[in-house]
């Protein structure tokens, strides 16, 4: 998107997905750049523009990379830039066929893909119950708790693949259980 304009000087400092596939791009960038942006510019929401340097958001159906991400009944948890083009993706998939085509889907597309990191979901404790665990976990990492809110509860019961009502239910119940055995440890010290 900015490519064309000759945005050349920019900072890609984070990623999220959004319903109907689509991802929003936040970009920071200088003011003088921020400028080059025609005012009807499709797809862009003003953040943040102070004296110089300003922050926005470019929603599009996103790059080949998010696509891949997604259309793999996955979801981007962040997408942080480092160097240059170099950005490092976080993401969540609901098993590890669905990361290994990922994998081998940027690969097949020229992407030089590095596995910085991977790990499975394990829980944690004994006061919630696995689903209570992990259904508060991915809430919490995509920013549901978040103010103000990264997601709502309709767009992450569709990516748990809950019904909203489910994802309350369970939200409400592992959150009394939470707030009672800590409420507990307090009494009995």
């Amino acid at each position: 998107m900015l490519e064309h304009l000759n945005i050349q000087h920019f900072e890609m400092t984070d990623i999220r997905s959004y319903a109907q596939r689509s991802t929003g791009h936040l970009v920071k960038m200088s003011r003088e750049q921020f400028n080059k942006l025609p005012r009807n510019f499709v797809g862009t929401q003003t953040g943040n523009v102070s004296e110089g340097e300003a922050s926005v958001w470019l929603n599009s159906k996103g790059c080949d990379v998010c696509g891949t991400i997604l259309s793999n009944e996955s979801f981007l948890v962040s997408g942080r830039n480092i160097e240059g083009y170099t950005i490092v993706y976080s993401f969540i998939t609901p098993n590890f066929d669905a990361f290994k085509n990922i994998i081998s889907t940027l690969e097949d597309k020229g992407f030089k893909p590095k596995i910085m990191e991977v790990g499975k979901y394990t829980p944690k404790g004994k006061i919630l119950t696995k689903k209570q665990e992990s259904v508060l976990w991915f809430a919490f990492n995509m920013g549901f708790f978040d103010y103000p809110r990264k997601i709502n509860s309709i767009e992450l019961s569709k990516k748990l693949g809950i019904g909203v009502s489910t994802f309350s239910e369970v939200t409400r119940r592992g959150i009394h259980r939470l707030l009672e055995h800590h409420l507990e440890t307090l009494d009995s010290s």
